[in-house]
């Protein structure tokens, strides 16, 4: 299991997407991922989401990370 920010954010991103920010620079990478730990700290609806599957709650917050990404599609399966 990845121990630093930018792995465990490209364990939490489904294959398509990781493979996408694995081909991003290093970074980009690190800025992804210092997004995607604030969303999980201070958005509430992913705490409740935490406390029945945090792997869930990571998944959804890669989502939206990469949902804000100017001229990002929006991703399937998020809110």
């Amino acid at each position: 299991m990845a121990t630093d920010p930018v792995g465990r954010f490209l364990t939490a991103l489904d294959p398509e997407h990781r493979k996408a920010v694995e081909a991003r620079a290093r970074g980009e990478q690190e800025r992804l991922a210092a997004d995607w730990e604030r969303e999980l700290e201070t958005d509430t609806e992913l705490d409740s989401l935490d406390e029945l599957s945090p792997a869930a709650a990571e998944a959804e917050a890669a989502r939206r990370v990469l949902g804000n990404e100017p001229g990002q599609n929006p991703l399937p399966g998020g809110s």
